[in-house]
């Protein structure tokens, strides 16, 4: 039993992750037991993981019970051990399988050539540090803006405005690779350590000092993960990280951005699980959408530190889920109530999640990213 898993001992049983875990407020409660069963029961010696590895692949890793839970047990992390061992069994939904082997073999998770990662930039004039041109910012574009067809508008959208910033920033083109936090959750160990390595190696290749990203997914992997492997494995990972929404606040307070359209729309932000609740990243993303000349915004019942899952992280995005199952359904019915305009996020994940719920729900909402609002009123 390693340390992590050793944390279920601490569990009291008192079931208050019961009461903030997303999953249990969908029809998969039905078959999902809880945070409290993953993080104070499954670890013990007498269960040997002889649970059906669909539950374990239920949780998000959302953090919401652990932001709750009174003995601090860190249940994503013990979900993660459960995931590894259930991989070292082979023990894991195809499509799950599927995305690690694309990242093993083309570098990211959705199944794309390498040979096309930056197609999207095509046209854009933006600088491709790979190639030999230099550039103060990384734009570190992320695995599914460059492949998702509809995220690849926020990134074109980001382009926008880093040039109307007249910033200094450049890609890494076709040599860009996941940054492996997906894969890192699923509970493929070896292959996160794989992709940090050669991702480290990269940055210090290219120089790379400062780096913005697109997904709050990448913003924190960099964040927390890369600075302990570059130190195991004797790297240097002495680099500035930002999320987009923290550059464009900064970039607005100097007065680098300008507005010229009205957006004039009332609007709904999601906090990302990744980005809110897990990195503490809540004003930067409102202050921008509030700079928008025209735009309204409103907050659902449950924003901030009690916002509610997408359901697209901890590698369910690359799951089939019924409907009934899906946790975005249950947000957007939220988001319905205010009657908006727009529901806006500032994550991949979260964009394709809702963007699809409110097709299936048949909401007349838009869910659009911040960083499209923002292009959109820069005219």
């Amino acid at each position: 039993m390693t340390s992590i898993l050793a944390n279920s001992d601490k569990c009291i049983r008192c079931g208050l992750c019961l009461t903030k875990c997303p999953v249990i407020f969908t029809t998969a409660r039905e078959s999902f037991p809880g945070p409290k069963t993953i993080a104070g029961d499954l670890p013990r010696p007498s269960h040997e993981f002889t649970v059906n590895e669909d539950i374990i692949f239920y949780c998000t890793i959302c953090g919401a019970c652990a932001e709750i839970c009174p003995a601090d047990i860190p249940v994503d992390l013990i979900t993660r051990e459960i995931r590894r061992s259930l991989i070292e069994s082979g023990r894991i939904a195809v499509t799950l399988r599927d995305a690690l082997e694309s990242a093993f073999k083309h570098g990211n998770p959705w199944g794309g050539l390498r040979s096309k990662r930056s197609e999207w930039a095509e046209g854009l004039g933006v600088k491709d540090i790979s190639k030999g041109e230099k550039a103060e910012l990384l734009y570190f574009v992320g695995c599914t803006a460059s492949y998702d067809t509809r995220v690849q508008e926020v990134a074109r959208s980001l382009v926008k405005i880093f040039k109307a910033a007249d910033l200094d920033f450049g890609i890494l083109g076709d040599e860009e690779i996941c940054c492996g936090e997906p894969v890192n959750w699923i509970g493929e160990e070896g292959l996160f350590e794989e992709l940090a390595e050669k991702n480290i190696e990269l940055f210090n290749k290219y120089g790379i000092k400062k780096i913005v990203t697109t997904s709050p997914h990448c913003y924190i992997t960099f964040q927390e993960d890369y600075p302990s492997i570059a130190e195991k494995l004797g790297l240097e990972f002495e680099i500035e990280v930002k999320h987009y929404t923290q550059l464009l606040a900064e970039l607005l307070q100097q007065g680098k951005i300008t507005f010229s359209k009205k957006v004039d729309a009332l609007v709904t932000y999601q906090d990302p699980c990744s980005l809110g609740r897990r990195s503490k990243i809540f004003d930067e993303p409102r202050e921008v959408l509030r700079a928008i000349p025209g735009l309204e915004l409103a907050e659902m019942e449950r924003t901030r530190e009690e916002s509610y899952c997408c359901g697209g992280g901890g590698g369910r995005i690359f799951l089939e889920t019924e409907v009934k199952e899906r946790l975005s359904m249950e947000r957007v019915k939220e988001a319905s109530k205010l009657d908006p305009d727009v529901m806006a996020t500032a994550c991949p994940f979260c964009l394709l999640q809702f963007d699809d719920a409110v097709k299936v729900a048949g909401e007349d909402i838009e869910v659009k990213d911040v960083a499209e609002l923002v292009a959109e009123a820069l005219g």
